[in-house]
């Protein structure tokens, strides 16, 4: 039986007092400490400190939603990987979809900053995604290779362990995004771990993440080749978010 990752990002989006109750009241569930999955979270940056704080002594890895390649310097408005773990937290989202296409991330600068993560001990949570165009032109399995390598580039052999994927079909995510199909996100899925294999010398995980909710998540979670779900807004709830757990690990544990 595979023990997956199940995460969630909130995005820019809950209160201090939402953020705190959401983490107490994961902490108070019976998963905070499950062995069947691995949880985490990814506050905005403001409450990283709390919710790490509160979820501290928890499995319940907390996680931030990006950050700068350097220690410190003239970055205005930057977070380094130093505060990141100053905070708290012990993983940092990069390369999500939106980061590239409003805010100019590229291969380039991501792969940047998955070298910085490593070297400072987080584990990076590589986002990595294909369009509707380039699904419709049948270059998804391209597409995500060339995403892969260049995340990869500066890490190389030290990756396992410290570094994971997340396909996030681009189509997919978001408000009317539409879900992938179990069967297609998992021949990608293998794919990446045919490549991640070749490049690091064991298949890194790869998670699913793109318009997941109650009514999918346990048909994606069961396919063989999908370590994990990154879930956004079914997952914004803490009820959400802890039925999604349940359900996904009752479902494994069935088919073990």
């Amino acid at each position: 039986m595979k023990t997956p990752w199940i995460g969630t990002s909130w995005k820019m989006n809950k209160t201090r007092a939402e953020a705190r109750a959401f983490a107490e009241a994961l902490k108070a569930s019976p998963f905070a400490n499950t062995l069947k999955a691995q949880p985490f979270v990814i506050p905005p940056f403001p409450y990283i400190a709390e919710v790490a704080d509160i979820l501290s002594g928890t499995r319940v890895k907390v996680g931030a939603q990006n950050m700068h390649w350097a220690d410190s310097g003239a970055w205005t408005g930057e977070v380094s990987p130093l505060m990141v773990k100053d905070c708290g937290a012990t993983l940092v989202e990069l390369g999500h979809s939106e980061r590239r296409s409003h805010f100019g991330e590229t291969d380039e600068t991501v792969a940047r900053k998955v070298a910085a993560a490593v070297k400072h001990g987080l584990i990076a949570l590589v986002c990595i995604g294909d369009t509707h165009s380039e699904y419709e032109a049948g270059a998804t399995a391209d597409v995500l290779a060339k995403q892969t390598r260049y995340a990869l580039r500066d890490v190389g052999k030290t990756a396992p362990g410290k570094v994971i994927i997340a396909y996030e079909p681009v189509w997919s995510i978001g408000e009317g995004g539409i879900p992938a199909d179990p069967a297609f996100a998992n021949a990608q899925h293998a794919k990446l771990k045919d490549l991640t294999k070749e490049i690091t010398g064991q298949p890194l995980p790869i998670l699913y993440g793109g318009s997941v909710n109650p009514q999918n998540c346990c048909d994606l979670a069961a396919m063989s080749d999908i370590d994990g779900l990154f879930i956004g807004r079914s997952a914004w709830d803490p009820a959400g978010y802890i039925g999604i757990i349940e359900a996904v690990t009752r479902r494994l544990g069935e088919t073990a």
